[in-house]
C-alpha cells in the first residue's frame, strides 16, 4: 500500500473541498430546482489515465483543428454561420454538404431560396423549411452581424448579441459559430459534451441546458472542470467529439 502522509491528504482534501464549495456555491441563491442542482456533488472530477492518454495522442491534432478555425478567413464567415445554422439535430456531413453548395451558388450574393438544397435526400436537414428562411434571414442581416464581430465588444457579449439577434441561434450554436472563426474557449454544450462531463463526474445526470441560465450554469461546470485537469475548455470539447466521433469535427 502506498504511504501517504498527513500533509497529502490535507492537501487532497482542500482540492475536494474547493471542487465542491465551487460547485455548490454556483446559482446558491436559488431554490432547488434551479441550475445549481445540475452538479454532482458527492464526488470529485475524474479524467483518467487512460483519457489522459488519449488526449495526449490527439492533442497536436486538436491543436492543428483550433489553428484552422483561426485562419477562417472573413470572407467565409458567413458560409460558417449557415453552416452553424444547419447543425442542429442534423449530421455534421450533411451540413458541411449543404454549405459547399451553397457557396458554389453564391448564395450569399444571389440570395436563392436554399429549401431545395436543404431536403435534398442525399445530404438532408431536419427542419429544411424553417431553416431555409432562418438562412435568408442571416444574409439579410450580414452586415449587422459582421459590424458587430468587428466591434470591440468583448467575446461573451458577441456570443449573447448573435443569440438576441440572430434568428436560430441557440447559446450553443452561437458558441459554436464563434469557435469555427477563431474564438476561444467559449462552451459548446451538446448531447455528446454532455455525456463525457457526467462520466467525468462534473454533472450527475445530463442537464437541461436550455435558457440562458440553465447554459451558463453548465458552462461553468465545464469551465471549472478544465481548469481542474489543466486542458482547455475547447480543446476537451473536440476531444470529446473525437471520442464520440472518431474524428475531429468543426
Amino acid at each position: 500500500m502506498q504511504y501517504t502522509s498527513p500533509k497529502e491528504e490535507k492537501l487532497e482534501a482542500e482540492k475536494l473541498h474547493q471542487s465542491t464549495f465551487i460547485k455548490n456555491t454556483f446559482f446558491g441563491f436559488c431554490h432547488k430546482n434551479s441550475p445549481r442542482s445540475i452538479f454532482n456533488d458527492t464526488m470529485p472530477y475524474t479524467f483518467s489515465a487512460e483519457q489522459r492518454y488519449r488526449f495526449n495522442m490527439l492533442q497536436p491534432q486538436i491543436i492543428s483543428r483550433l489553428e484552422d478555425f483561426a485562419r477562417v478567413p472573413k470572407e467565409q464567415y458567413f458560409y460558417e454561420l449557415c453552416y452553424c445554422l444547419c447543425t442542429p439535430q442534423s449530421k455534421a456531413e450533411n451540413a458541411h454538404a449543404v454549405v459547399n453548395i451553397l457557396q458554389e451558388r453564391d448564395f450569399q450574393g444571389v440570395g436563392f431560396h436554399p429549401v431545395e438544397v436543404l431536403r435534398n435526400p442525399q445530404h438532408y436537414i431536419r427542419f429544411h423549411t424553417t431553416k431555409a428562411e432562418r438562412l435568408l434571414k442571416a444574409r439579410e442581416k450580414w452586415q449587422e452581424i459582421a459590424s458587430m464581430l468587428g466591434s470591440t465588444l468583448d467575446d461573451e457579449a458577441k456570443r449573447a448579441w448573435l443569440v438576441e439577434n440572430v434568428d436560430g441561434m441557440s447559446w450553443k450554436e452561437a458558441s459554436h459559430f464563434l469557435r469555427n472563426i477563431g474564438y476561444r474557449n467559449l462552451a459548446i454544450l451538446d448531447r455528446h459534451t454532455l455525456k463525457h462531463l457526467v462520466l467525468c463526474g462534473v454533472f450527475e445526470d445530463v442537464p437541461n441546458i436550455s435558457g440562458k441560465a440553465r447554459y451558463m450554469a453548465a458552462g461553468e461546470g465545464f469551465k471549472d472542470f478544465a481548469a481542474s485537469v489543466g486542458i482547455p475548455m475547447d480543446e476537451l470539447d473536440l476531444f470529446f467529439w473525437a471520442s464520440e466521433a472518431g474524428l475531429i469535427l468543426k
